[in-house]
């Protein structure tokens, strides 16, 4: 467990260094972003990562890992977002939105280690593919609670799928960064 621990956090130290590289460049511009719109966001990388395993070629040149990076990044924002709302403008200093950034990885973070002591590391025994299908069932779940406006009946909410398709891209992370 101290592994997948200490995993995690290199790959999400790795995140957050891109995070705020692009605070710096671009400021809190996914502040105008609508939940809605954070999800289909996520949907188009991930969509990305399924059509590159199944082809096995990138016509852009990145690859798979860049790809599970930016749904890690904008599966925080997309917290962040249902948490404080969007905005009509970039309203947030870097500082501040890292330090929302850090609370949401923390609390993913913290949600990874219940579920995988109750899972006994089963992440570990699965394919990178899998991942990829889990994040898109995820985020048609999270479409249809969208759709619903966020009215259930037995299921969890849109940051509990947030939540999950930040884990999932974060055990891709680890499978490519340190291998199986």
């Amino acid at each position: 467990m101290n592994d997948t621990t200490q995993q995690f956090e290199q790959v999400m130290a790795s995140c957050r260094e891109l995070f705020a590289k692009k605070l710096h460049d671009y400021g809190a511009a996914w502040r105008i972003m609508r939940p809605v719109s954070v999800t289909d966001q996520i949907f188009i990388k991930a969509n990305r990562i399924r059509s590159l395993e199944t082809k096995g070629v990138s016509l852009v040149g990145e690859g798979i890992r860049p790809e599970f990076v930016a749904i890690v990044n904008y599966g925080i924002v997309g917290l962040i977002q249902l948490e404080l709302g969007y905005a009509e403008r970039d309203d947030m200093p870097p500082e501040q939105a890292l330090k929302h950034y850090d609370r949401w990885a923390k609390l993913t973070l913290e949600l990874m280690l219940k579920k995988n002591h109750d899972y006994d590391e089963a992440w570990r025994g699965m394919r990178i593919s899998s991942y990829t299908d889990l994040i898109l069932m995820k985020l048609y779940r999270t479409k249809q609670i969208e759709g619903l406006d966020g009215k259930t009946l037995v299921s969890e909410g849109i940051d509990a799928n947030y939540m999950d398709m930040i884990n999932y891209a974060v055990f891709g992370l680890i499978k490519l960064d340190f291998g199986e």
